[in-house]
């Protein structure tokens, strides 16, 4: 892709700006970048975009390497569901093989090729994914959903005494990582270390390499030690899986999921908290019970998704999308955000999109989401535990005075103080007794109450009278000879 040919005319005026000028955003052949400055408001720029050149249009990223973005839905769906046409392997795109793009380049940590199942094709990425699905579909979903809760009270009693907390840093932040540990199998590594090298490492900051080290150090001896000794849980199923993973894919693979899923439900869980907060009339059809805290969670995927773009997917031969002539090798990203309020599908963002799952937050085709039910577990029990525990929770600061951190890839809420009534704390790690049987019903059926039949007290036996059965002359001549 050269950026020459899409030059819009007026854009850029030489005359007014030197070349490139960062006032407007605008880089070489007046594309619009998606980064620096002019780009700190995303959905902004991308509304422009569409405006100008309709559902798919090319901008620039980092450096200022062309890419093309997908704003509209339809479009979307076709990029993640043609393979034959657009891959995950970064190692096809243009920029990667003629060295525009080198090793230090700010994304590479999204662009470096791995094997991994995000970025396989064909017979290697129907191994990799089935052994992430089949390790995916052992999981307990009753038992998840417990601890869930019980890692929510944990979270809640630590602040709850105090009437004052931030949503983020001492909630949102932290459930998605213990539940990630408990379900990987390492529940005694979940400490403040891990959330935040779990929240560095995707920066692509100076400590990014530290962080990736220490997970990586953490789930390669997860990995040694399951190999030895497997357990019930999802590394160990991981493991042992028909596809044979190697200890590099395992931990690689585990790195993945721990990365993504608790990235992206930070997100969401901020997300969904805060329109509760900051929207009256959200709140209220939540406490009228017009709206259930799931459907919260879908309405909140459809105007916030936890990540508002991927990059990327690469051309493998020419083709067109969305009226554009795409090259092989071109690079083009997946646009979530713009894509999940295109005109022509919500034509009104502000409608309720109840019972629509037609959005784009976990992706589509082969590269769907694999562990979107255990994301969306996080986010509905934690949010009803949390308003259950806290109903009278309100932001303690203006809504405009909330701050967030956007890059390419999403956009995460710095900080989200809140104030409620103090309240104690609740034992909630202590487990149930377990009474003896009463002699309540166990049959469990709907019928008019009934006692439970309880065996009679031992009686001197006597024979039980045959039924009055009217006998033969023959078989009472017999009971007469047998003494009967």
């Amino acid at each position: 892709m050269t950026p020459e040919p899409f030059t819009p005319a007026g854009t850029y005026d030489p005359a007014g700006a030197p070349p490139g000028c960062p006032a407007h955003g605008i880089g070489p052949g007046g594309l619009r970048r998606l980064y620096g400055p002019g780009a700190e408001h995303l959905e902004a720029v991308y509304e422009e975009l569409r405006t100008e050149h309709g559902a798919v249009a090319p901008a620039l990223v980092h450096e200022d390497v062309p890419i093309w973005v997908v704003l509209g839905h339809s479009e979307n769906m076709h990029l993640v569901r043609t393979p034959s046409h657009f891959s995950r392997d970064t190692r096809l795109w243009g920029p990667m093989q003629d060295g525009t793009v080198k090793p230090d380049h700010p994304l590479m940590p999204h662009l470096a090729w791995q094997p991994l199942c995000c970025h396989a094709e064909g017979d290697e990425h129907l191994r990799l994914r089935a052994a992430v699905n089949g390790a995916i579909s052992t999981i307990d979903h009753r038992g998840v959903r417990r601890h869930i809760n019980r890692a929510t009270q944990h979270l809640v009693n630590k602040f709850c005494e105090q009437g004052r907390a931030d949503l983020v840093s001492q909630f949102a932040e932290r459930l998605p990582m213990m539940v990630m540990c408990e379900i990987l199998g390492m529940p005694d590594e979940y400490n403040d270390r891990i959330v935040e090298a779990a929240r560095d490492l995707p920066k692509g900051t100076e400590t990014a390499i530290a962080s990736n080290e220490y997970i990586m150090d953490v789930l390669t001896r997860l990995t040694a030690r399951r190999r030895a000794e497997p357990e019930d849980d999802f590394t160990s199923h991981l493991i042992n899986h028909p596809a044979r993973l190697t200890d590099q894919e395992v931990s690689q693979h585990l790195r993945l999921v721990l990365i993504i899923a608790y990235e992206s439900t930070a997100n969401l869980l901020a997300n969904v908290l805060r329109v509760v907060l900051t929207d009256p009339r959200f709140r209220a059809q939540l406490n009228g019970g017009q709206m259930t805290v799931p459907q919260a969670v879908e309405q909140s995927m459809w105007d916030e998704p936890p990540f508002s773009t991927i990059l990327g997917y690469f051309a493998k031969q020419d083709a067109e999308l969305g009226g554009q002539r795409i090259r092989k090798g071109d690079g083009l990203i997946l646009g979530i955000a713009p894509g999940n309020v295109d005109p022509r599908v919500r034509p009104d963002t502000k409608a309720n999109m109840q019972g629509n799952r037609s959005h784009l937050a976990f992706s589509g085709g082969p590269h769907e989401c694999p562990g979107q039910d255990i994301g969306r577990a996080i986010a509905d029990v934690g949010v009803d535990a949390l308003l259950t525990r806290l109903p009278d929770a309100e932001l303690d600061c203006d809504e405009d005075d909330l701050e967030w951190e956007e890059t390419l890839s999403n956009r995460h809420l710095v900080a989200m103080p809140v104030k409620f009534a103090p309240r104690p704390q609740q034992d909630v790690m202590a487990r149930p007794a377990h009474p003896a049987p009463s002699p309540r019903r166990t049959d469990w059926q709907v019928s008019t109450s009934q006692r439970v039949p309880v065996a009679p007290e031992p009686v001197a036996q006597t024979p039980v009278p045959e039924p009055a059965v009217r006998l033969g002359a023959f078989q009472r001549l017999l009971r007469w000879w047998r003494g009967e």
